[in-house]
């Protein structure tokens, strides 16, 4: 004869073994403490010094809402706030810079210095901040601030993202948002440009974006093709940044 059920089975006991853990990828910079790095503060801090005295060498050499006007000042300006907010953190063991940011003021530092030296060092008449229409001469201060905003400090600029900053902190989505600047610096241009008389010299300061000489089918096809080349040096960037190795992951 058999047993009757128990109408309550008590539950059984767990059965001993390892805990299943989730993935969950964390990365360095949550669990290990950033440290103080005063050398590379220092660099950071000689650059922004240098961006920012090419920037004032150029508004004593000219009107200052011209100069302030240009693309190239603009972006040696976001590069000085940049080095010096990240010379600061560097020298104070802080996390870094957001990499959206730190990105953006690299590739507008580069794009303003190969946009320099492909499309307008060697034109007729001579490309001036100031207005002036002579070639700047060796070693004199037009000539000096045009290589100190376009040869130092972007040289600066890529030599502290290769050296002195982790790999794999830029993504293929920051490319596109990064384009949103330039895109906003066309419609200043052109805004600009119809507030000015037709005599002012100053009303196009880039000459492929002169309505005026090209029309504005050509300027805007102009902008066209230095938007997709700016996004195909952001996507450069971004994938020579994965690709590269880095002394100092495990520090930051």
């Amino acid at each position: 004869m058999t047993a009757p059920i128990p109408r309550d089975i008590p539950d059984l006991p767990a059965v001993p073994g390892p805990p299943i853990l989730l993935p969950a990828p964390v990365p360095a910079s949550a669990v290990v403490a950033p440290i103080r790095r005063p050398a590379i503060a220092v660099f950071r801090l000689l650059t922004a010094v240098a961006a920012a005295g090419g920037v004032a060498l150029e508004i004593l050499l000219g009107p200052p809402a011209r100069i302030l006007s240009y693309f190239s000042v603009q972006a040696n300006i976001l590069l000085t706030l940049v080095m010096l907010l990240s010379a600061a953190r560097a020298w104070r063991a802080r996390r870094p810079l957001p990499s959206a940011l730190t990105g953006a003021a690299l590739l507008y530092a580069v794009v303003g210095a190969l946009v320099y030296h492909l499309l307008l060092a060697h034109t007729t008449p001579s490309f001036s901040m100031t207005g002036a229409t002579a070639v700047p001469e060796r070693w004199h201060a037009q000539w000096t601030a045009l290589q100190v905003l376009h040869v130092l400090v972007p040289t600066a600029a890529v030599l502290d993202w290769l050296l002195l900053t982790p790999a794999g902190r830029l993504h293929l989505r920051q490319a596109a948002v990064w384009l949103l600047y330039p895109l906003a610096y066309l419609a200043f241009t052109l805004i600009r440009a119809a507030f000015l008389p037709p005599s002012d010299p100053s009303r196009y300061l880039y000459p492929f974006l002169d309505v005026t000489a090209h029309g504005y089918r050509s300027t805007l096809a102009n902008a066209l093709l230095l938007g997709l080349a700016m996004y195909a040096l952001g996507v450069l960037l971004v994938a020579l940044d994965h690709a590269r190795p880095t002394p100092i992951r495990h520090r930051v």
